[in-house]
């Protein structure tokens, strides 16, 4: 990893163990950037850092840190001052503890930085801190100081490299009470079911699979503004607005997604479908609501079958009975008369 720049040198304190390491970047940004210029003439617009006092532009090295306190004076503060803050982990990255990977809430995560080796002393304690970390299946709990500030941070292993988190302070995740619905909001088994059925159609993905189209829309932009070309149009916006029928949202969504997968999707009674699709959906992930709820599902269902055949059986019996007996009285009747008229 020597090709790439350290931003920290320090040491890892494992106990009485010390790792000397080297702290780099473990991301990197592809934005595209932009600057600012003069919309008259195109001319580039600059910043030059101006003492207020003098009037004049000043250099880097003329240049230090302050602290502004609360009557508007200023109090400088130098690099050596900060280096020598009476803390351990000025230089060195203190484990506090190990912890299960669950445990932190992924709000925390913040910058996430590679752990290196600084030199062929420190190879076998750092491997010896990277396997303890892989076999206890843990993550560790670190402090450390970057950039004028003690910062909480976390250790995990990604192949063979220890990496580490910054983490956010506890008292720097604001609470969600004022985020939440402030209504009281009923969601229906039938909107649980379709929204079950929608996950299962979208599926699953690869994140190495999915790339930025922002990016390479600007990036076709640019080209064809720099080859003289007109600009890519712009793609019709969809039709958004307010969810009227959530359950018509829901179905519309299932189906959309199934066509964007190559699925053929019935039409007319589409949304039935995928409401009983849904259904079963919903049954086969909760094992034990499906065991319980579809057998009595099942049964109540042939139950009003066999009802409904033993009515229609009955009723049918009945209208044959009425009809013969019909025809029987209509025939009695002419019988006796016939009688009569011979006694007579």
């Amino acid at each position: 990893m020597s090709f790439v720049r350290s931003i920290w040198n320090g040491a890892i304190s494992f106990g009485l163990v010390s790792i000397p390491i080297k702290l780099v970047n473990a991301t990197e940004s592809h934005s595209i950037s932009f600057r600012q210029i003069h919309l008259e003439d195109g001319g580039r617009v600059r910043y030059r850092k101006v003492c207020e006092l003098e009037d004049r532009e000043l250099t880097q090295d003329e240049i230090s840190k302050g602290y502004e306190a609360a009557d508007g004076s200023i109090i400088p503060i130098t690099d050596e001052d900060l280096a020598s803050l009476p803390i351990p982990t000025a230089k060195t990255i203190e484990i506090e503890a190990f912890v299960p990977a669950d445990r932190i809430d992924p709000l925390q995560l913040d910058a996430a930085y590679y752990l290196s080796a600084n030199g062929v002393p420190a190879a076998k304690p750092y491997a010896l801190l990277r396997e303890a970390l892989r076999r206890s299946n843990k993550v560790a709990i670190c402090k450390f100081a970057l950039r004028g500030r003690e910062r909480l941070g976390m250790l995990r292993v990604v192949d063979d490299v220890i990496a580490m988190h910054g983490l956010l302070w506890p008292d720097e995740i604001r609470a969600t009470d004022e985020v939440a619905p402030d209504t009281n909001v009923t969601v229906h088994d039938k909107e649980l079911d379709l929204a079950d059925a929608l996950m299962d159609t979208l599926g699953e993905v690869d994140l190495a699979d999915l790339h930025d189209d922002y990016r390479e829309a600007v990036e076709e932009l640019i080209a064809a503004k720099a080859s003289g070309e007109a600009p890519p149009a712009a793609p019709a916006e969809p039709r958004g607005g307010k969810v009227l029928d959530l359950m018509s949202a829901l179905e519309s969504s299932v189906r959309a997604a199934k066509e964007s997968r190559g699925e053929e999707v019935a039409k007319g009674r589409a949304g039935k479908k995928s409401t009983a699709g849904a259904k079963k959906t919903a049954a086969a992930r909760k094992t034990t609501r499906s065991t319980t709820g579809t057998g009595a599902r099942k049964s109540t269902s042939t139950a009003k079958k066999s009802t409904s055949t033993s009515a229609s059986t009955s009723t049918a019996t009945t209208k044959k009975t009425a009809a013969k007996s019909t025809t029987a009285a209509k025939k009695t009747p002419a019988k006796k008369t016939t009688k009569k008229r011979a006694s007579a």
